[in-house]
């Protein structure tokens, strides 16, 4: 039987920009994939530039975004001890993996954005035709990987990211190195998005995006049908819809 193995890549990132604003991972985004691959059967590693505790936004421990994957996470002891303890991800080979997810919030428009590290496993994952999730701010990882000619990987491809509408509700689009829309299309990507802040899964071959936070768990539930697809034997794999 193989146990699948999944990697959750965080950002290492706390403040956006030189401001006093905090930021981090957004919750929902970890606790999502954290208990859909768990709750599959599988072995979870989580990994950031900086390796030890990732910064949490603060924002999404709200009572008003949580969700119920958010507040089973928050309750969940072991759950909490994963986001204390992640790898460098220097120290980290994609042969080990069946998945990669990447999540968002707002720090990875700092250090995922063009993380050479994470260029190579994500570039290596996709040579090999394994699965790439990545929601929100997390898509940015995709904005530096390149194909086998040299160009953009997510040129022609259909992805979509945190949107430029949604950015500008949260009123700090000004602080930010770059707008994930702007960048994603400026790539030639073919992107498209859904109303702000509700759910929008886009699949492309192996590489799976969500717009928003609210996307996390669509994005964690396509990763495993695809896989489930490839007849990939999970140990029990969840009912899920299409």
């Amino acid at each position: 039987m193989t146990q699948l193995k999944a990697l959750l890549v965080a950002t290492s990132n706390d403040r956006i920009g030189d401001t006093i604003y905090q930021t981090g991972v957004w919750l929902e985004e970890i606790a999502a994939p954290y208990y859909i691959f768990k709750d599959a059967g599988a072995i979870l590693m989580l990994a950031s530039p900086k390796g030890g505790e990732v910064p949490v936004d603060p924002k999404s421990l709200s009572i008003m975004v949580a969700t119920s994957l958010t507040k089973r996470f928050l309750k969940d002891e072991d759950a909490m001890q994963f986001l204390l303890h992640s790898k460098l991800l220097t120290d980290v080979s994609n042969e080990e993996f069946d998945i990669i997810y990447v999540a968002g919030g707002h720090g990875p428009l700092w250090d995922l954005a063009d993380n050479t590290i994470l260029k190579q496993l994500l570039e290596k994952q996709n040579n090999q035709d394994k699965p790439i999730g990545l929601v929100c701010h997390g898509v940015v990882a995709l904005l530096s990987l390149q194909n086998a000619n040299g160009e953009p990987l997510i040129k022609d491809k259909q992805v979509t990211g945190f949107s430029n509408t949604e950015e500008a509700s949260g009123g700090k689009a000004e602080h930010l190195p770059l707008l994930v829309e702007t960048e994603l299309k400026l790539m030639g990507a073919l992107y498209s998005k859904n109303e702000n802040y509700v759910e929008h899964v886009i699949t492309d071959g192996n590489i799976i995006t969500g717009q928003n936070p609210a996307s996390s768990e669509g994005v964690a539930k396509k990763i495993l049908r695809i896989l489930n697809d490839r007849k990939y034997i999970l140990s029990h794999l969840p009912a899920t819809s299409a």
